[in-house]
């Protein structure tokens, strides 16, 4: 492999480093977390090794060749890190089950030396003087942050991947003229193109799920309250979820595992006080479909501006897939909300412009703005977003502990006790339907139907949904996902459903726009 000045003068003078393979038994792409660490305990991959392998591959591909900016920065200290994890591995053995696993964080996550800024031009050169929770316990578990990625400003957008901060789309590396969905896309991009091996997102309507369909990941959205949020910027904490993106559900149940549990800084962890967190791996186990009885939520996606025919036919065969593995179909399975409703007078609850004020807050001097008005008035946003800006602007938020959010939160929960009860009447282990509509949009179109199904039911329930690969549309080119969605803290169920399900079909295949590098 390079040395550390090589690959330096390579990135600083923009030359697409080629790489030679750490041995003849391991493969960068595709790598997954178990057979990095096979590959270590072998003898064939040192840590330096495999970061300065990423590290090419993001400086072949990122702002050159398919150019799928997806990347806001690299950690300059990438290198001197992995050379310590080696050293510690030497003495020691491996420091825990993300030993040596270079994450893609998305930019609103608070990192340690490395600018979280949201996406926003109002944020450029923030630094926090902590890491949030997630990142601190991926870290506490032997990973490294390799890169920030790329994000929808402030998360609003569940479209498309595109901010103030840097020029220029996100682009799908499955199609270059293709969109990749919500405000995680940068992190499904820099996954799903092997620019490192696993990633952190958020989820507030759907971007930890949308990008993992539209770029053939795993992507898991937990229950609220079985992760912490601290230290991610807010959209909206009444939904905000945050999680991982990775390209086998294998790898992205080792980061739920090691990110899960009560944190004294997001109080809504309190919700999983007393439960005992399961082993999330035993989950991952064959014939986890046979006997179970999944239902087809047509009401998440069956709506006014129709299902694209490829997306039906998608499904149809994902269908009959978990039929031979097993599964009892009930479709369709409906929820019954004719009996639940906002009270329109009620007032807002807290919501964007309460969370976010509150964040700045927080940070004190640190901050470089104090305010959305101060957002607002430096014009530091991209002309996308001003509308959301402006909105949030004239609102009137009420705090956690008025009838407006009392009222919000009983609409939650009665909406929460539909779903478990529609689960218990028809005896399901869970939902299916496919987690968008419409296949990937054309960057830049916002006329055609959107297509995102995952608004709804998981961030109003609160409850767990988890998206793989349902396979591909228009001739085999773009990916398509399969949501499983069932009742509250029962990941376990469902990441055994999904697995199966993963398994059965093995849909995941590289994108050919970023293939592997000349050795």
């Amino acid at each position: 492999m390079k040395t550390l000045t090589a690959l330096a003068a390579a990135l600083t003078l923009g030359a697409a480093p080629a790489v030679a393979a750490a041995s003849p038994g391991f493969q960068l792409e595709e790598a997954t977390i178990a057979s990095v660490h096979a590959a270590m305990k072998a003898g064939q991959l040192t840590c330096r090794a495999l970061v300065e392998g990423y590290l090419a591959r993001i400086e072949a591909y990122d702002k050159k060749g398919p150019m799928l900016n997806a990347i806001t920065l690299v950690n300059p200290n990438a290198l001197a890190e992995a050379d310590a994890l080696d050293a510690r591995y030497k003495q020691k053995g491996f420091v825990g089950p993300l030993h040596c696993v270079p994450a893609i964080v998305k930019d609103n996550f608070e990192t340690i030396g490395l600018q979280s800024a949201g996406g926003s031009l109002a944020l450029k050169g923030f630094v926090s003087e902590k890491d949030a929770f997630q990142v601190k316990r991926i870290k506490e578990a032997g990973a490294l942050v390799l890169a920030k990625s790329n994000m929808a400003e402030w998360a609003f957008s569940p479209i498309e991947t595109v901010n103030s901060l840097m020029p220029g789309y996100t682009l799908n590396p499955y199609a270059l003229n293709r969109s990749t969905a919500g405000s995680s896309g940068g992190t499904a991009a820099a996954v799903a193109a092997n620019f490192g091996l696993i990633g952190l997102g958020s989820d507030t309507g759907d971007s930890i799920r949308g990008p993992s369909a539209h770029q053939a990941l795993a992507g898991i959205r937990s229950t609220m309250g079985l992760t912490s949020r601290a230290g991610v910027i807010p959209l909206n904490l009444l939904a905000d979820i945050a999680g991982p993106m990775t390209r086998t559900l294998t790898d992205a149940v080792v980061v739920l595992q090691a990110i899960a549990g009560e944190d004294p800084d997001d109080a809504v962890t309190a919700r999983a006080r007393g439960r005992k967190i399961p082993n999330y791996n035993a989950s991952l186990v064959a014939g986890g479909l046979k006997g179970a009885r999944i239902g087809v939520l047509r009401q998440a996606y069956e709506r006014d501006e129709g299902v694209d025919p490829d997306v039906v036919k998608a499904f149809a065969a994902a269908i009959e897939d978990l039929k031979r593995a097993g599964a009892e179909i009930v479709d369709p399975a409906r929820v019954d909300l004719t009996a639940i409703a906002r009270n329109p007078d009620a007032g807002t609850c807290m919501g964007y412009k309460y969370d976010i004020n509150a964040w700045f807050a927080s940070h004190g001097a640190r901050m470089p703005v104090k305010t959305i008005d101060d957002v607002i008035t430096a014009r530091k946003f991209h002309p996308s977003i001003e509308v959301r800006l402006l909105n949030a602007q004239k609102s009137t938020p009420q705090g956690p502990e008025s009838d407006a959010c009392k009222q919000e939160l009983g609409y939650r929960k009665a909406f929460g006790d539909a779903v478990t009860k529609a689960m218990d009447e028809m005896k399901l282990t869970a939902f299916v339907y496919p987690t968008w509509s419409f296949p990937p949009r054309l960057i830049g179109d916002l006329n055609t139907p959107g297509g995102d199904n995952s608004q709804v039911f998981s961030p109003t329930s609160g409850f767990p949904a988890i998206n793989v690969p349902m396979g591909y549309t228009r001739d085999g080119q773009l990916p398509a996902g399969i949501t499983f969605y069932g009742r509250a803290f029962d990941e376990a169920t469902l990441i055994k459903l999904a697995y199966s399900y993963e398994q059965a079909t093995k849909h995941r295949r590289a994108p050919a726009s970023t293939p592997a590098l000349a050795s």
